[in-house]
């Protein structure tokens, strides 16, 4: 089982370790809720280096991600990150992820642990086609995310750059603790906050200077059971159970990336011939009007018929509501409409709500 260059210092915090497709990885510390909620009021550390990273360079490269991806790479300046997936010729998700550029010519990939092989190996075989050099450099990265209202003031002394004029979805090479790293403005739960990359060798003294800077602020660990309800709340997709090579990227309400007259790019002539048609069904966010708690695959019944299964679920720390997400026929997505999710063989009323379920308030 693979082991993060942090691993020591999660048993350090009494994480509870849990194998997490092919890693041993953190699922909680203190508890789900206390650690959901300190992110939400304060903020949290997550290590997120079971993430894959995937290296795309050469004067073709531009060219190459834009027939990779429904999205715009070519408006991608060095420094912008970008939100997008690899589609399949049906219009379908091989995964959802983030490009950073670098360079002109130079991008990183950033995709899911689950996926890291399978997505490399469906980029370098897409390769030959166009002047690039593609390498999958997940080995070499340690990959850290702080969230939460107080990330900022906990991130700014240790680091060598200015945070304060960093928009959402920027990037910027500087040092964090005296190392060399790639801090970005993205995450995975919702709320402000920032990604930190590093290629060096030994990354523990960042987790340690953020964790020590942090404690005025009430900064915690955060494991993998939180991550999911955090980015549940805010409605953003997880690949396997949200998302995957069934549902397309207009199903799945991720219309804002995808830009259908950019030119060709793998899926295209499909979805264009979904957006002519219309959709059959979309994903739609649900709460529970009975007690329980709706979970992946449980399934949805509507008039007596089963219609769907779920895709997530949980019981909100937040919202104090059982939420989930799960793929309506189109005549059942409208706001307010009602249906039953069958839990330990009882049938439990649901109803669609407006997603996402959690927004941070503006400043």
């Amino acid at each position: 089982m693979k082991m993060t260059r942090f691993h020591s210092l999660h048993k350090k915090h009494g994480a509870r370790m849990i194998e997490f497709f092919g890693w041993e990885m953190p699922v909680e510390y203190r508890g789900i809720i206390d650690e959901h909620l300190a992110v939400r009021r304060q903020a949290g550390l997550f290590d997120v280096s079971h993430m894959g990273e995937i290296q795309v360079r050469g004067p073709q490269a531009p060219a190459f991600l834009q027939f990779l991806t429904p999205n715009v790479v070519a408006r991608l300046a060095p420094g912008k990150v970008q939100y997008t997936a690899l589609t399949t010729p049906q219009g379908t998700f091989v995964d959802d992820m983030l490009i950073y550029c670098l360079e002109p010519d130079a991008y990183l990939l950033v995709v899911n642990a689950s996926n890291t092989d399978k997505d490399f190996r469906w980029v370098a075989g897409h390769a030959p086609s166009f002047d690039v050099q593609v390498e999958n450099v997940s080995d070499t990265y340690s990959q850290l995310a702080l969230q939460g209202p107080a990330a900022e003031k906990i991130l700014q002394p240790l680091a060598d750059i200015s945070l304060a004029g960093m928009k959402s979805f920027t990037s910027a090479f500087g040092r964090v603790a005296g190392k060399d790293c790639l801090v970005s403005r993205t995450g995975y739960t919702g709320e402000d906050g920032f990604e930190i990359y590093t290629r060096e060798a030994d990354p523990a003294p960042v987790w340690e200077a953020l964790m020590a800077r942090g404690a005025a602020e009430g900064l915690q660990p955060i494991g993998l059971g939180a991550r999911d309800t955090l980015r549940l709340e805010a409605k953003l997709m997880l690949y396997g159970n949200d998302i995957d090579e069934t549902t397309t990227v207009l199903e799945a309400d991720l219309k804002w990336i995808v830009k259908l007259h950019k030119g060709d790019f793998l899926g295209r002539e499909a979805l264009l011939r979904q957006e002519e048609t219309g959709l059959k069904r979309k994903i739609s966010g649900f709460e529970l009007l009975d007690r329980g708690i709706a979970r992946p695959h449980y399934p949805v019944f509507s008039g007596g018929a089963k219609v769907a299964e779920v895709c997530s679920g949980t019981f909100s720390p937040l919202l104090k509501r059982s939420l989930g997400l799960v793929y309506l026929p189109l005549e059942l997505t409208g706001l307010g409409a009602e249906f039953e999710v069958e839990i330990r063989n009882q049938r439990t009323r649901a109803r669609v709500v407006p997603t996402p379920f959690y927004k941070r308030p503006a400043v």
